[in-house]
């Protein structure tokens, strides 16, 4: 007994489909909305990571100098004071802070203003431009 032979047909180029300019431009298209929507939420989420870190520094910060003031019975004149003994500071134990510890995550020097407003003193970190004032990521953060 033979076997009937099998016939294999091979579309011809005519009949074989690929995709349209048009469905390439689409897929493009989608595939950029999708990345930049990726990369926003990304680098948005850094931002937003630095202000809440600058957020707890500010209040962190504040603890130290309220332990400078239990030490040595009154408020830094600057924050450098926290990090290096100032002369005639009886009762000093520090140092309190580290030089890094008195900038916010972007880089700026926090601000230390002796008398505060309404307190005795404040912290400000500046936000990310650096600049005082702002909204969103660029608004001061100021120690409550």
């Amino acid at each position: 007994m033979t076997q009937p032979r099998r016939s294999f047909s091979i579309a011809s180029p005519h009949r074989q489909s690929g995709m349209s300019l048009l469905e390439i431009i689409i897929v493009i298209v989608l595939i950029g909305a999708v990345l930049t929507l990726v990369g926003s939420r990304v680098l948005g989420g850094a931002d937003r990571g630095k202000a809440n870190l600058a957020r707890s520094q500010i209040q962190t910060l504040a603890g130290k100098v309220e332990n400078f003031q239990l030490d040595t019975g009154k408020l830094p004149a600057k924050l450098d004071e926290l990090v290096t003994q100032p002369g005639g500071a009886a009762g000093w134990l520090g140092p309190y802070a580290k030089p890094a510890e008195l900038n916010d995550p972007w880089g700026h020097p926090i601000e230390y203003r002796v008398p505060g407003t309404g307190r005795p003193f404040d912290l400000v970190s500046l936000g990310k431009d650096g600049q005082a004032g702002g909204s969103s990521y660029d608004a001061d953060i100021v120690y409550e």
